[in-house]
């Protein structure tokens, strides 16, 4: 029998996100073969994946990519159950092809049945994941933006590799101005998206979900009355309220991160003028990994490694 070393274990453990006694356990069935270890968690994965898809998987990494000609954005969320495997090199370069997919093909059902360029359809390449890494995985959601003429531009934030991160943002700005002066502004404003300690709900006021509106107002107005003010002086100063909440919460009237003085809409006010053509924000994205995700029960998959480290 080969002889295990624990640097060949974590060599595998690092090629294949898997846990170290699985690695352990695969590399003595083959003899210390690394490349027929990495097959052999493949295939005694793939029918442990259906009991896997039942986890919580709120890690993983959100994919941008932009088109060669720079007027179509995308943008996806691949989620997973730990933080390790956004490391993993492969589920790394599954996000950027996934991505990739996205430019072309919109919806989550889509791009999973659609091909990547190495072959596989999006929803093979996440099951061979699944059975070799031994964690839950799902394609979560996808965006796309498009300019006929103009810009989109990408901003990910605490990048884990490339074009890969935790948080990622795209911004299209439509207009005939110079292209690269209009990327980098729409850069700015991914930024400022991604960045604002008020994350805009909405490009204008136009754009909020009435639903959000009324939620706002009707914790306003209830916060209002407890003041014993008369119904008609509550109504005003409700009605003032809403309008600056509004302005807090609209892209467009925000004040710039990169200069408070200034807002959104002010700066593609004055982006326009320098380059001496009309310009506006035709929409945003912002994906936050894991944002809205139910977790469940904590420590659930914790304690499962914590036992599997136990073993042997």
């Amino acid at each position: 029998m080969a002889d295990i070393t624990a640097a060949l274990v974590k060599d595998l453990r690092e090629k294949s996100g898997v846990g170290m006694m699985d690695c352990k356990n695969a590399l003595q069935e083959t003899g210390g073969d690394i490349e027929a270890a990495m097959e052999l968690l493949r295939k005694k994965g793939l029918s442990k994946a259906e009991k896997k898809s039942g986890r919580a998987a709120a890690e993983g990494l959100v994919a941008g990519k932009l088109s060669a000609d720079g007027k179509t954005g995308a943008l996806i969320e691949l989620n997973a159950e730990t933080d390790f495997v956004g490391k993993n090199d492969t589920f790394q370069a599954a996000a950027r092809d996934i991505a990739e997919v996205a430019l072309t093909v919109e919806g989550v059902d889509a791009i999973s049945a659609a091909k990547t360029a190495k072959g596989a359809t999006v929803s093979e390449a996440v099951t061979n994941m699944i059975a070799t890494i031994g964690e839950n995985m799902r394609l979560r959601r996808s965006a796309r933006l498009s300019v006929a003429q103009g810009a989109v531009s990408l901003y990910l934030h605490n990048a884990q590799g490339d074009g890969v991160g935790r948080l990622g943002v795209i911004v299209a700005l439509e207009g005939a101005g110079d292209q690269a002066v209009l990327k980098e502004v729409g850069r700015k404003i991914a930024l400022h998206v991604a960045g604002t300690p008020m994350p805009p709900l909405a490009l204008s006021t136009d754009d909020l979900d009435p639903a959000a509106v009324e939620k706002e107002k009707k914790f306003l107005t209830d916060q209002a009355l407890e003041s014993g003010k008369p119904i008609g002086v509550v109504e005003k100063m409700i009605e003032g309220r809403i309008r600056k909440w509004q302005e807090e919460v609209v892209l467009l009237k925000q004040p710039f991160v990169m200069n408070p003085d200034q807002t959104i809409e002010q700066l593609i006010a004055e982006t326009s003028k320098q380059t001496g053509a009309p310009l506006a924000v035709k929409g945003f994205v912002r994906f936050a990994l894991g944002e809205g995700v139910d977790k469940g029960p904590e420590g659930d998959f914790a304690a499962e490694v914590a036992s599997m480290a136990g073993q042997g």
